[in-house]
């Protein structure tokens, strides 16, 4: 089946193709890919092996399949076989380089020594034409990869202080499917929040001809979104220090996932059993492994693949190590835990370990035994569970899997330790179930879906484990015995009994919060996975879920196609009439029907569709506004709406994004293989001009007449604020370099440039202000406070006043919008720091009439409230107004004038470039 497909998430930011000037009103337009009915049929060569005679039948296909090579471009990936049925999996490459997302399964059956095939699925990519000789280098690439993942992760904050520099490592070529195909350099960056110390393990790929990060999304599969138990987590700790002697990086990696670490070999006890006490009080057996030097029992579990692979299942003791420190790595001197007796005490039990292993067991035993798969990557993989990780002296909250191994914080005074809940543990190790199997890409649509079908696996085996009845309120719980103190309802991260409707309750978020709203939006579908399992019974769903994540889906899959995936799955399984509908009424109840996303609509008027997916910055002014394509080329277009849009920025190869105007002049910057560039060309028509040549991109770019101020310098401490003429682009800097301050958070207006400051004392610690630089006349005046500002804060300039965000350090995590006059009196606030109407705000943009601000999104599982929302005021503080009433985050407003404001929406799950006239008003 050809043509079209309208998709919305992660696929389309992947796949974006299309004119740029189009505005549909519907998800992108997608070309050149296959995706055939799973209920087409024929007949596969009897003799060889299923990969061959998968791989022969796709070549036959002519003009449905579209495949020219199969023995290049089908990499089998794997091969399963239940009875007479065999499975194939393959990989799509272009030119011997995987495509990304780019794959396809056969399904087949073989009776009588004949071969038939029983379906096919998946995205094969046609029309590829790109090269795959890379300009860039990989030194180039993994710079620019590390320098977009901090620049993501710090958003409009400032580093905490001793933030370490996040490191890159290249993973080779990959084509992303956009168009006729983009050669990237993969690149997995690591290492610890600038801000909140959370572990990173970040999957960038940079354009291999210009060096531009197109795409990137977290690595790590975490149980909930990091920061979502503390709402203002982000906001209101902005002092985090590193813990003085806290341990580095440089341990050793593990050679591959579960393969085995680098521990004493042990003289194994042939089943040895041991036991444990779990955290709510049961005894439980644990099969364990005597190591004579140690002279200790290890919780190392070799009896269950002892007929298969001999691997093991494992728990190992990392308490007193920081998240990051086994992110994607593996510690050279980590032990399993141990006890001198084969009865493991209560120190195991409070340190999670009991729990940790017991569930790991539960866990691979109802993959073997229900769905006959041995491990979690099938083929007998050992299974490692780290307990008892902190964050820097603070508690780790959370678990996740990073594609090889399990880790377990150590929990706080109120949740015990993330492996105590069986569903927790049956959560991260599903993870690892679907990253060997339909590999769903970690963000977006395909992430809730990720995150949907580990819902249901985890609370399926706890569910089961403890004969909790389907019908009971609290069975769709997840977490929820996590807490100390809080009733299991209060504890709980998720229901799968939430009711969540898809056109009432999906939030469209950009990937840089929670990697596209995986887990704000996963319960929309293990929601209705959750019904199926209570309308057609526990052994029949599970059944149905396991095939359509092993046999259908691949990795840019969302929510319409995993409804087709289980449907077509029920069929397989000769569902009844009853199980059929059942399975039907599910879906729709959730809202999950062909075509959904249309009802999905915003209260603002549509500017330009797909907006960078990178998530570059906006601009606007002089009643015009200014933004980078899916493309990465720079276009600019009247406010109003009127007339064409204007392509700006060259053909040339180079990528062409952050782009600012001031209703006359366009600037933006342009990434090239050995240079990223700020050019300049007027919206009216003329010459492209290059203003600044830099190794490392700029960022807060602005332009006012002729000014243009920007930060240049080393991420994530080193940028500091500059200046330039269009008449001369002769770069200089805002402070002088020797006067011990530190600058931030440039922004320009009447031929001033408004800055943040820090000056560090080594006995008083850091001190913050906002100062305003008049470029004419070289002086610089410092504006009063309210208070004593605990951290920097964006700033907003006009022709009477300057404004800034004015962090006080309260526990809230709210955030002051302050306003002085131009010589840095008359300070007032025009929104409180803390009390009644008090916001959580991270940037701020201003013109002679009005000043709008933007809310971060704070956490998950609060709503659409929680998501990213604007709000203006009038530049006297008396009218408050909310800019849009649509749901999900709203980003990078940008006033062409008055009232009006343009911004990034991203409610249909896509990055549009929006406008109102006017703000909405009230909302709710």
């Amino acid at each position: 089946m050809a043509g079209a497909v309208a998709l919305i998430g992660v696929a389309a930011l992947v796949m974006s193709s299309g004119p740029v000037a189009a505005v549909p009103r519907s998800g992108p337009a997608v070309s050149g890919q296959r995706t055939v009915e799973d209920t087409v049929k024929g007949t596969a060569e009897s003799k060889g092996s299923a990969v061959d005679a998968a791989r022969g039948y796709l070549a036959s296909g002519g003009d449905r399949y579209h495949v020219d090579d199969a023995s290049r471009e089908l990499r089998p990936l794997a091969t399963s076989v239940r009875g007479g049925a065999e499975t194939v999996r393959f990989q799509q490459r272009h030119r011997g380089v995987d495509v990304l997302g780019g794959q396809y399964v056969v399904r087949m059956e073989r009776k009588g020594g004949e071969r038939s095939v029983t379906g096919t699925s998946g995205r094969y990519f046609t029309g590829l034409t790109a090269g795959t000789t890379p300009a860039v280098d990989e030194a180039t690439a993994v710079e620019r990869a590390v320098d977009a993942a901090t620049g993501r992760l710090l958003g409009t904050r400032l580093p905490r202080d001793g933030a370490r520099p996040l490191t890159g490592t290249a993973r080779g070529l990959v084509v992303l499917p956009r168009g006729a195909g983009v050669l990237t350099r993969h690149v997995t960056v690591r290492g610890t929040h600038p801000v909140t110390a959370e572990p990173v393990l970040q999957e960038v790929y940079v354009d291999a001809e210009n060096g531009y990060p197109l795409l990137q999304y977290s690595g790590l599969k975490t149980f909930h979104a990091p920061g979502a138990d503390t709402a203002a987590s982000e906001a209101a700790s902005p002092e985090l220090r590193a813990v003085p002697g806290a341990k580095g990086h440089g341990a050793a990696p593990r050679t591959a996932p579960g393969a085995k670490g680098p521990i004493s070999t042990p003289r194994e006890a042939p089943g040895a059993k041991g036991s444990g006490t779990t955290y709510d009080g049961r005894t439980v057996e644990l099969p364990v492994t005597y190591d004579e030097p140690r002279a200790e029992y290890l919780l190392r579990d070799g009896s269950r693949m002892a007929d298969t692979s001999k691997n093991a299942l494992s728990t190992w003791d990392a308490r007193g190590r920081n998240a990051d420190d086994v992110s994607g790595k593996w510690p050279s001197d980590l032990k399993e835990f141990g006890s001198p007796t084969p009865g493991f005490g209560p120190e195991a039990t409070e340190a999670g370990a009991v729990n940790a292993q017991w569930a790991a067991g539960e866990v691979y035993d109802y993959y073997r035994q229900r769905h006959g798969r041995d491990s979690l990557d099938g083929r007998g993989m050992a299974v490692d569970s780290l307990v008892g990780v902190e964050q820097y002296g603070r508690p780790y909250v959370n678990a996740f899997w990073d594609g090889g191994k399990a880790v377990y914080g150590a929990g706080d005074a109120e949740h015990r330790t993330l492996s105590a809940g069986l569903d927790v543990v049956g959560h991260e190790m599903t993870h690892g179930v679907v990253d060997h199997s339909a590999g769903l890409l970690y963000a977006g649509q395909s992430g809730a879906l990720s995150e949907a079908i580990a819902d249901y696996f985890g609370n399926a085996i706890e569910t089961d484990a403890f004969r909790t009845p389907m019908d009971s309120p609290d069975s769709g719980l997840l977490g929820e015995s996590l807490c100390r103190t809080r009733a299991p309802r209060d504890c709980a991260v998720r229901d799968l009994n939430d009711g969540r409707t898809t056109s009432k309750s999906f939030l469209g978020v950009s990937l840089a919060t929670d990697s596209g709203g995986v887990h704000l939006n996963s319960t929309i579908f293990s929601g209705a996975l959750w019904d199926l399992r209570e309308d057609v019974g526990r052994e029949f769903a599970d059944r149905v879920v396991y095939r359509a994540l092993t046999e259908y889906l691949t990795p840019l899959d969302g929510f319409t196609e995993g409804r087709a995936a289980v449907l077509a799955a029920a069929r397989d399984l000769k569902a009844t009439d009853a199980q059929r509908r059942a399975a039907e009424r599910a879906f729709g109840a959730h809202g999950i029907v062909p075509g959904w996303e249309l009802a999905l609509g915003v209260d603002s008027d549509v500017l330009l569709d797909r907006i960078d997916p990178a998530g570059t910055r906006i601009g606007a002014g002089g009643g015009w506004w200014a933004a980078s394509t899916a493309r990465s080329a720079a276009w600019a277009g009247r406010a109003d709406g009127t007339g064409a849009p204007r392509r700006i920025s060259p053909d040339d190869g180079r990528a062409h994004v952050d782009p600012a105007t001031d209703g006359r002049t366009v600037v933006w910057l342009a990434y090239n293989r050995r240079s990223v560039d700020i050019l300049a060309r007027p919206i009216a028509g003329g010459p492209v001009e290059t203003l600044w040549r830099g190794r490392r991109a700029a960022v807060d770019l602005r332009v006012d007449g002729d000014l243009v101020v920007f930060e240049a310098g080393a991420i994530p401490g080193g940028r500091t604020p500059r200046y330039l003429r269009l008449s001369d682009p002769t770069a200089h800097r805002v402070i002088e370099e020797d006067s011990g301050v530190q600058g931030f958070f440039p922004s320009v207006g009447g031929g001033r440039i408004a800055y943040a400051t820090r000056r560090y004392d080594p006995d008083t610690g850091n001190t913050f202000g906002t100062e305003v630089f008049d470029v004419r006349t070289g002086k610089r005046t410092a504006t009063g406070q309210l208070g004593t500002l605990r951290n920097a804060g964006r700033t907003a300039i006009n022709g009477s006043y300057v404004f800034w965000l004015a962090h006080e350090g309260s526990e809230s995590g709210f955030t002051a919008l302050r306003r002085a006059d131009l010589d840095g009196t008359h300070v007032v606030d025009l929104s409180p720091g803390q009390g009644p109407g008090a916001l959580r705000i991270a940037d701020v943009t201003a013109t002679d009439d009005a000043v709008t601000v933007a809310t971060p999104t704070i956490a998950t599982g609060l709503g659409n409230e929680a998501t990213g929302k604007l709000w203006q005021f009038s530049v006297g503080g008396e009218r408050k107004d909310r800019v849009s009433c649509a749901r999900g985050e709203q980003l990078w407003a940008a006033a062409p004038g008055g009232r009006q404001v343009v911004w990034i929406d991203s409610t249909t799950g896509t990055s549009r470039l929006v406008t109102r006239s006017r703000p909405a008003g009230r909302c709710g």
